[in-house]
């Protein structure tokens, strides 16, 4: 649909969309840093605070959107939110689904009308069914598959604020069971290779969907993270298990879920290769619904945390990645070719294999502030068959075997990547590590400062150049997170103007060149001694030209805050509260909030939202 396409690409304040429209076009340095228009971060900061409640500015409102088991909107089907539990897989495979993640908002042709587009990242299982799970069964399987994977709908702007269009012809759910295309140079390997699909080139599912992406020609970039925890298999069978398997977690008896015994394909010990087909960076195009997703593999298997893409000063695409767990890495792809710029016919059609052919490289820091990409292709860099790797495919499939090889930095659990739109410094949250520095791991670096590393930090690089091709980069710490009270926690921010936080996790720049900040402390810590300072979780919004860093949420109980996205003009913020309630360690599945539709514990089901804030002025938000 060309015209929505287009009107996307043109209302989106990207770098990257321009250039698809009308070539690239590089601005001079920003010195460092790239300064926002306007009364940067004018607005009054919240508290930290351990309320189960949404806290934001008083200047500014909040609406709920699209909370779990909402219908998704497409005509005819459209299953109510069953409050019990009571909805069935099919049911679920209409609606929201469970705990929303990464989203990005596309404006459409039509006047004040666009599509949102979110990812569900896990199922909280004792929530999903009427029962938990006293007892596992077939349709469990099914609607556990079903409340991952992606949302499309379509929302409208009202006088009433954002409200979503039910029918529309738009709405669709990508989830754990959706047929989907394997390609890249892994497809149709034999790694990839299984009894249902003896071509290893299609799939059923994308599932554990965290981060994400959105490309320069107007489709979103889902990653596939935590997808690990869903396969297993008899205990016994973990004797067998491969340096690979060990390596990605997926190894028989450590599942988190019991589907292999209900769905055979989740059986590590009858089916090996089924694993090797999630971990991806899956393209799908929100303006098609009835186009099939894609698994991207040029861009490496991973547990797949963001897709952030730019385009380098000849055009080509850039798409960094991370890799969410301890001692994991951040990657970095560039495309063979240039972006095809197309005006008058969708943009996808013409760059469909962009991300099929091109260069994966790792990244180095060095101590002296400076870092390498280190290129990932079989034949270079000690890649070869004596190293373990028979072909390309498989440096691709384990491509976390290959960054050791090659000399990675093992970094303290890379999440999202933000670019700079000014300034083009790319941001990396480095959500913590407490194993850093014990015994038998690696030691403290440059890079990755703190030994037991409880709260994290946000680390930037600029590519040589200013080119996102560039292969060296020079580095720095934006911040290091927690408490600077606290003796020996080695927090420190850019600047006395900086309100503190742990865990920082999802990462978002505006048009303007805002830096929005959201943390993932986890619910067993959250109030304990080393975090109780810093309360819930919570966002924050950051001006790299001054340091400053005011709060501007702070979410309910058990909650963490993720996923984030400024509409072009800058009025509107769309924001995920995912898991409120998440239960603590304390031996029970209790969840302590009921937020939204309850009021006290127990009073109602927890269920993730994605929220719309605007300034009750109608101002810039962030302003």
């Amino acid at each position: 649909m060309p015209m929505d396409r287009r009107h996307f690409l043109l209302q989106s304040g990207s770098v990257a969309a321009v250039v698809a429209l009308f070539g690239q076009s590089h601005a001079a340095p920003v010195t460092g840093r790239g300064r926002s228009a306007g009364q940067a971060l004018g607005f009054t900061a919240v508290p930290a605070s351990l309320r189960d409640a949404v806290v934001i500015p008083p200047e500014y409102e909040w609406q709920l959107l699209y909370p779990w088991g909402t219908p998704t909107g497409v005509a005819g089907r459209k299953p109510a939110f069953a409050p019990n539990a009571g909805n069935t897989a099919d049911e679920q495979a209409l609606q929201a689904g469970m705990h929303h993640d990464g989203m990005h908002f596309f404006p459409l042709s039509v006047p004040d009308r666009a599509l949102l587009v979110m990812n569900h990242e896990y199922t909280d299982e004792q929530l999903l069914h009427t029962d938990g799970i006293k007892e596992w069964t077939a349709e469990k399987v099914r609607k556990s598959l079903h409340a991952m994977g992606v949302s499309v709908i379509e929302i409208r702007h009202t006088a009433k604020g954002w409200q979503q269009v039910r029918p529309s012809p738009y709405a669709r759910r990508v989830h754990g069971n959706t047929p989907m295309r394997i390609a890249g140079p892994a497809a149709g390997t034999p790694l990839m290779r299984t009894a249902a699909n003896p071509a290893g080139d299609q799939v059923f599912g994308t599932f554990a969907n965290c981060a994400m992406g959105v490309t320069p020609w107007g489709t979103y970039l889902t990653c596939e993270e935590n997808f690990h925890g869903y396969f297993g298999g008899p205990k016994d069978a973990a004797k067998d298990t491969t340096d690979a398997q060990r390596r990605y977690g997926t190894v028989p008896g450590s599942q988190w879920v019991e589907y292999w015994r209900f769905e055979e394909r989740f059986d590590l010990s009858r089916h090996p290769n089924e694993p090797h087909r999630f971990g991806w960076v899956v393209e799908i195009d929100p303006f098609e619904p009835g186009a099939a997703p894609i698994k991207r593999t040029a861009l490496g298997r991973k547990r797949q945390e963001s897709a952030t893409c730019t385009t380098s000063k000849d055009g080509r695409a850039v798409v960094y990645m991370g890799d969410d767990a301890r001692f994991e890495y951040v990657y970095k792809f560039v495309s063979k070719d240039a972006i095809v710029a197309v005006t008058d016919a969708p943009q996808a059609p013409a760059n469909s294999r962009l991300l099929d052919e091109g260069t994966l490289y790792v990244a180095r820091f060095d101590p002296d502030g400076r870092g390498q990409w280190l290129e990932l292709t079989h034949g270079r860099n000690g890649l070869d068959a004596a190293s373990g790797f028979a072909d390309h495919a498989e440096v691709l499939i384990h491509a976390r075997l290959a960054g050791d090889i090659v000399g990675g930095t093992k970094m303290d659990r890379p999440e999202w990547i933000a670019v700079h739109p000014q300034s083009h410094e790319v941001y990396v949250t480095l959500t913590n590590n407490s194993q850093r520095g014990d015994a038998g791991k690696p030691a403290p670096d440059a890079a990755n400062p703190r030994a037991n590393n409880l709260f994290g930090g946000i680390l930037r690089w600029r590519e040589d150049g200013n080119d996102a091709a560039a292969t060296g980069f020079a580095w720095d710490h934006f911040a290091l997170a927690g408490d600077p009270a606290q003796e020996g926690s080695g927090a420190r921010y850019p600047s006395a103007e900086a309100d503190m936080f742990g865990s920082p996790d999802g990462l978002h720049f505006d048009s303007g060149g805002l830096l929005w900040i959201q943390t993932d402390m986890s619910g067993q810590v959250i109030g304990k001694p080393a975090y109780a300072s810093l309360g819930n979780n919570q966002m924050l919004c950051a001006d790299p030209a001054t340091g400053r860093i005011k709060r501007f949420l702070t979410g309910p109980n058990g909650s963490e805050i993720t996923g984030c996205v400024v509409t072009p003009d800058r009025r509107t913020l769309f924001v995920n509260i995912q898991h409120p309630g998440e239960a603590r360690d304390d031996g029970s599945a209790t969840h302590n909030s009921a937020w939204p539709d309850g009021t006290t514990p127990g009073s109602a089901r927890p269920r993730s939202a994605t929220l719309a804030i605007r300034r009750r002025d109608g101002g810039i938000v962030g302003t």
